[in-house]
């Protein structure tokens, strides 16, 4: 443990979490938009479905933990979405029991405190043309289409208002975007860093909007160590230092 103590916000999912610090990925735009403000911590599990989330919980997320998050994102449902093998393998979950877990999932991580603010996120679309032409030989046949994703994101959707919880609808915030097929992903599935700028997009919308008390908008949360100090920059004038702990120049986008 280090110090000093700084809010939580967990990232909870498969793939498209457990990769979200690679190729330009969200977690780390996050990271670094809420640096010295908040500890992004991953808990991404690549290939992992509804059914492996609800028997981890409480390892997860233990109840008697010292202290809870302030927030967690979790996506849960790409690989939920998938055909269902032959073989009754693979990481198809059935609709209805798709539902039943993310119930469980939400239900649950409420119960953590009463500060603890959740979004979910939906199963984004899919290039299905590349996901079916560059498919691995270590593979079985994988079914993902985007009338399977929608139908999932659809339901992660209705379930997240029923239930009053956060949800960003990838499905349709990716189609928003002109050749998402060709610059959202690095395989078809997976996020490019296009892609991972419309999920902060719409992270930072849901914040931006939301009447949490206090806000977890990154620009409304305290700087650690951000009192002025003799010891900063020099400014030009030779007597005052210039304070660089709000300093964003070096990125890319100026997100608000």
């Amino acid at each position: 443990m280090v110090g000093p103590v700084r809010p939580q916000f967990v990232l909870f999912g498969s793939s498209i979490v457990q990769l979200s610090f690679s190729n330009g990925g969200w977690g780390a735009i996050l990271a670094d938009l809420y640096a010295r403000k908040a500890d992004i911590l991953l808990r991404g599990y690549f290939g992992w479905n509804s059914r492996r989330a609800i028997q981890v919980l409480d390892h997860v997320f233990p109840k008697d933990a010292a202290t809870q998050p302030e927030l967690i994102i979790t996506y849960f449902g790409g690989n939920d979405s998938m055909g269902a093998h032959p073989s009754g393998l693979g990481p198809h979950v059935p609709l209805p029991e798709y539902i039943e877990n993310m119930k469980q999932i939400v239900n649950y991580l409420k119960g953590l405190s009463d500060s603890t603010r959740l979004i979910f996120l939906t199963s984004p679309p899919v290039n299905e043309e590349r996901v079916n032409k560059y498919a691995s030989e270590h593979f079985s046949h994988l079914v993902r289409t985007n009338e399977l994703c929608q139908t999932y994101a659809d339901a992660c959707v209705k379930l997240c208002q029923e239930l009053d919880v956060k949800v960003v609808n990838l499905f349709t915030a990716f189609q928003q975007r002109e050749n998402w097929m060709t610059d959202c992903f690095t395989d078809g599935v997976h996020l490019s860093a296009e892609g991972s700028k419309i999920v902060v997009a719409e992270i930072l919308k849901v914040l931006k909007e939301a009447e949490w008390k206090p806000s977890l908008h990154w620009k409304s949360m305290p700087t650690e160590f951000s009192e002025d100090s003799p010891y900063d920059i020099v400014g030009a004038d030779g007597k005052t230092t210039l304070n660089a702990s709000e300093w964003t120049f070096h990125r890319e986008i100026q997100w608000d």
